[in-house]
């Protein structure tokens, strides 16, 4: 198990108190430190979706000017703009056996991690 995202987001230090309470380990990825490729983020966006995966609710989203914001309308103008902006991807990223999870709820890592 493989859980994505950067330290200072709350839902990240949600996800990762979550786990650690019910003694589950993962192996953790920074995205600030360690970067994403574009191979993994396709990968996500053929399992969910690209628009599960760029967060448009957050600050990143809302400082990027307009022009930058409507460019984005497939997956890879998406992958584009999430590996030149790390911090536009919706966090946390659970990677459970191939099984993607995007965003943290106590009830959807419960199904999940059964």
């Amino acid at each position: 198990m493989k859980l994505y995202g950067i330290p200072n987001c709350d839902t990240v230090k949600k996800a990762r108190s979550w786990l650690a309470d019910a003694n589950i380990g993962y192996e953790w990825h920074d995205f600030k430190k360690q970067g994403v490729t574009s191979e993994l983020l396709g990968g996500w966006a053929a399992q969910v979706g690209w628009e599960k995966l760029v967060n448009k609710a957050g600050t990143t989203w809302r400082k990027l000017d307009d022009a930058t914001k409507a460019g984005v309308v497939d997956t890879d103008s998406a992958i584009a703009l999430m590996m030149a902006q790390p911090s536009v991807i919706k966090r946390p990223v659970l990677d459970s056996n191939g099984t993607i999870s995007v965003g943290f709820s106590t009830e959807r890592y419960e199904a999940l991690l059964k």
